[in-house]
């Protein structure tokens, strides 16, 4: 049986823009949500192309840096965009701003492991992502969480991945990560051994037999089918998990 990995951010939760400009404001910065959404896609490429040229810095870092530059209605002096961008940064283990669910993707990852399936998270994250997986109430569909800030590696680097599937109990090749990073997620799952639906990617871009690019929840249903994994093909009506602290849920 094959096992399924998610990134967090971006694939199971999106960034909430009115916290965000809610927590911003508390700087006295004025920013609007909607900017804020706006500019998401081009701080995402800015956070790859950082991963692929191997650039210091925690990505974290680099991509919010990124949005607060391009989303700002008037630009922040030097100063300014840093003591912003180490303030969000020092406030997420509080209150984490990726907190919305992604349509469809949690009641995959629940349908998985239904079935038996493993599932679990690969996160570049802060160090506290399980607190919020908890807090989400989302934990109990998740046996392995592995994030970077509290393991000491991140993605693409091959250890995190194998550290995952070590937890997991699966070999590298019997694992399908998804995500949205096209250098963190694709090219390091590939990189790793396994196989990959690049979330929201783009579906002209070739990126051979062991990836599938997949837009919404629907598709990466369909990609993870066609990478063997049957449990993935519709959704179990009834909840109810043998592991420890669990919860039973309908649906």
């Amino acid at each position: 049986m094959h096992a399924v990995t998610f990134d967090f951010g971006q694939t199971l939760a999106a960034l909430d823009a009115e916290l965000t400009a809610a927590r911003l404001a508390e700087r006295s910065l004025s920013f609007d949500p909607q900017r804020i959404q706006v500019a998401l896609p081009d701080a995402w490429r800015v956070y790859d192309d950082a991963i692929h040229r191997g650039l210091g810095g925690h990505p974290w870092k680099i991509f919010m840096r990124a949005l607060l530059e391009r989303a700002t209605s008037s630009p922040l002096d030097e100063e300014a965009l840093a003591g912003a961008v180490d303030f969000l940064w020092s406030e997420q283990p509080r209150k984490n701003l990726w907190r919305r669910p992604i349509p469809g993707m949690l009641e995959l990852a629940e349908d998985l492991s239904d079935a038996g399936v493993p599932v679990g998270i690969i996160s570049n994250s802060e160090g506290r992502l399980a607190e919020l997986v908890a807090e989400l109430g989302w934990d109990d569909r998740f046996l392995v969480i592995a994030d970077s800030g509290r393991l000491g590696m991140d993605k693409p680097g091959r250890p995190i991945f194998a550290w995952t599937a070590e937890r997991l109990g699966r070999s590298l090749d019997r694992i399908v990560h998804i995500g949205d990073s096209l250098a963190a997620d694709v090219e390091g799952a590939l990189g790793a051994g396994m196989r990959a639906v690049w979330f929201g990617g783009d579906p002209k871009r070739a990126l051979g037999e062991r990836a599938r690019v997949a837009k919404d929840a629907s598709e990466v249903r369909r990609a993870l089918v066609e990478f063997g994994v049957a449990a993935a093909s519709e959704r179990v009506p009834t909840r109810v998990s043998p592991r420890p602290g669990s919860k039973s849920r309908s649906t």
